[in-house]
């Protein structure tokens, strides 16, 4: 895992990047790349690299070349089918000098072009220069799993892992944009190529970008169809036998079972996420299982514990590692933990936040690398691909009950989707409830389910400037959404469409970037997801809707399939999501912290000039009163510090360099 970065002149008259400045560049990537940067110039192309040593960790340095040195690679992630590729690779002559994955890059970059990326099996962003054709090709993983970012700054395309490396250009600045600020606000994270800043574009997952002498060019690499088998026919057409699921099961259970194994696979040793559920349970188990043939130390697990019991898994855990054998760790993270981890957490975000849940993503991190670890496997994305999320049952009651007489009554269903919020006074209840069954209508709408979660997001613009309101409506996420989503999706089964919508704009953009790579990098940690290996989404993505969420019942081949690996109370326990206290961290005794009540200030706002300071006056009001708060209104003071905060660290040129 490392950070990259990287310069290429449109044109002549551009200039060629220097040394100072990829030097420069590089160096705001340090925690992406702990263990070394190094540059290189090549004419019109230079890159850099900042390494996390995983693998060969003497004769990983990059950029990785062919012998002749006309191709070179810069990579921040990992190949996890470097070793088939190598066997392929040396039947066709070709002499590798390490054991680092990235190095087989270049060489099969020579002998199939563009196409190599569609052999590739793992997460990464990675730029190639072609010197012989003067070619700059940039690409990121088929999901979405490790940050790329560029733009266009006097004649030349920058790119590099994190935003921040592109403002230690000279005469670079940055400053907000409505349209990402509107998706963030709808969405939870910016749709590609849209970022929160005006001018950078972040390359979308599974897609590639060609600079050369004929300009800049994008396209697709990959695309996920979930629910659609390879043809693009709904899954529901395959008539499955009960030998047929059963056979699925094994083949699900083979795939992933492999998947944990080759990425176990490094010089450094690998630990496990803890979360309780059946997700980072089956990588567990997998794990432990890996470790017990090959003869190694039992695995290490970590788990976040909190006070409250409303988001506090850590009995589970314990459970579980007992259960599993894992060598488990509990990381406590108190609210004023997360008070006092919010600002760094911004920073390394690199947009405003919708929920504090990151922030003890990054206090686990620190605590898995103060331990003696780089990488970590999590249990991350198998809701997406299986159904597990709440968000679907949900959709599937909605639907359920649109028609009837007393949806209310109906509705009563909700509650047993959210057990785990029984003691919140606002959202327990009818009035909970019916927060859930206030848009029934277009229940074919492809965006359906994710309404009432962007209803409760966009409650936060009405805490905009009227400059800002007129700015974000311009060009409304909703529409921007729908035009990143296949053409034909209005014709996939309901739950597909569901599927994919939540992959297109949630995991890549908020749970894998946000609460993901960002938070783990900020303390030099790899996180590594199973889930997402091609081979086990290749499988998920053909299965039929009854196989993935059969009534209420989520997971349904996923859970056949780890039955024997997993304890019996497994197949029992109700579905707890991960989340974190919200805005009462920012609070003690009823009253702002001090620094937050700086930054909230009527002074700072105006400042800032997007919020609107009597209204954020009448919600922090609200909150310091100790009334009720509804999830929607815990949001918005979250997004509006964390904007403020991002606004101060990215907007004054001297703190873009400086970790808060």
């Amino acid at each position: 895992m490392c950070g990259i970065a990287g310069l290429f002149a449109l044109s002549p008259a551009a200039g060629q990047p220097s040394a100072a400045e990829l030097t420069a560049m590089i160096g705001r990537l340090r925690h992406r790349g702990p263990d070394g940067q190094t540059i290189a110039l090549a004419g019109r192309a230079g890159l850099a690299h900042a390494r996390l040593s995983l693998l060969d960790l003497a004769g990983g340095a990059q950029p990785f070349q062919t012998p002749d040195g006309q191709i070179q690679v810069v990579c921040n992630g990992e190949i996890f089918n470097h070793a088939a590729l190598r066997i392929w690779l040396q039947s066709r002559g070709v002499r590798l000098k390490t054991r680092c994955d990235i190095e087989v890059l270049p060489h099969l970059y020579a002998a199939l072009g563009d196409a190599f990326l569609e052999r590739l099996d793992g997460q990464f962003a990675l730029a190639v220069w072609d010197a012989r054709r003067q070619r700059l090709l940039l690409a990121r993983d088929r999901f979405g799993i490790r940050p790329l970012f560029h733009t266009r700054h006097r004649g030349r395309l920058a790119f590099a892992s994190e935003i921040k490396a592109l403002a230690a250009l000279p005469g670079l600045s940055l400053a907000l944009d409505p349209v990402g600020l509107g998706m963030v606000m709808t969405t939870w994270g910016t749709l590609a190529p849209n970022t929160v800043f005006t001018g950078i574009e972040s390359l979308g997952p599974g897609a590639c970008l060609v600079a050369d002498e004929h300009g800049i060019r994008y396209r697709n690499w990959w695309t996920w169809r979930p629910g659609h088998d390879a043809d693009g026919a709904p899954a529901d057409g395959h008539a499955l036998t009960l030998d047929d699921e059963a056979a699925l099961a094994v083949q699900l259970r083979e795939r992933l079972a492999a998947a944990v194994e080759r990425q176990m696979q490094a010089d450094v040793p690998v630990a496990i996420a803890l979360s309780g559920g059946v997700d980072s349970a089956a990588i567990a188990a997998l794990a432990s299982q890996v470790a017990r043939r090959n003869g190694w130390p039992a695995p290490a697990s970590f788990g976040l514990a909190f006070d409250d019991a409303e988001f506090d898994e850590s009995p589970w855990q314990r459970r579980l590692a007992a259960s599993l054998g894992t060598r488990h760790t509990t990381v406590h993270c108190s609210d004023n933990d997360i008070a006092d981890g919010f600002e760094r957490t911004v920073w390394h975000a690199e947009t405003p936040l919708v929920r504090t849940a990151p922030v003890p993503m990054l206090r686990l991190a620190e605590a898995i690398r103060a331990a003696g670890f780089r990488a970590i496997l999590t249990g991350e994305a198998a809701d997406e691909l299986f159904a597990g999320y709440d968000l679907f049952k949900e959709a599937r009651i909605r639907r359920f009950v649109r028609s009837d007489a007393d949806p209310a009554g109906r509705g009563r269903l909700l509650d047993r989707l959210y057990p785990y919020l029984a003691n919140n006074p606002a959202a327990a209840g009818q009035l909970g409830r019916l927060s859930f069954l206030n848009d029934l209508s277009a229940p074919t709408a492809v965006d359906f389910a994710h309404r009432t979660r962007i209803a409760a997001s966009r409650r936060t613009m009405a805490l905009l400037t009227p400059d800002w309101q007129r700015a974000v409506a311009a060009r409304d996420p909703r529409q921007a959404l729908a035009s990143r989503l296949p053409a034909d999706i209005a014709a996939w089964p309901a739950l597909a469409r569901d599927q994919a919508v939540e992959a297109l704009s949630l995991l890549s953009a908020h749970l894998l970037s946000t609460q993901g790579d960002r938070p783990a990098m900020a303390a030099s940690i790899e996180t590594r997801l199973p889930f997402l290996d091609t081979a086990v989404v290749e499988l998920a993505s053909q299965l039929p809707d009854r196989l993935k969420l059969r009534g209420l019942r989520d997971k349904r081949l996923l859970r056949a399939a780890l039955r024997a690996d997993l304890p019996a109370w497994m197949a029992t326990r109700p579905k707890q999501p991960y989340r974190a206290p919200e805005a009462r961290c920012f609070f003690v005794n009823g009253r702002l912290r001090p620094w937050v009540a700086e930054r909230l200030c009527a002074r700072e706002l105006r400042h800032t000039g997007v919020f609107d300071p009597e209204r954020v006056g009448q919600l922090t009001a609200k909150l310091s009163a100790g009334k009720a708060v509804s999830f929607a209104e815990s949001m918005a003071l979250t997004v509006v510090l964390s904007t403020q905060l991002l606004a101060r660290q990215f907007l004054n040129r001297s703190n873009t360099g400086n970790q808060p």
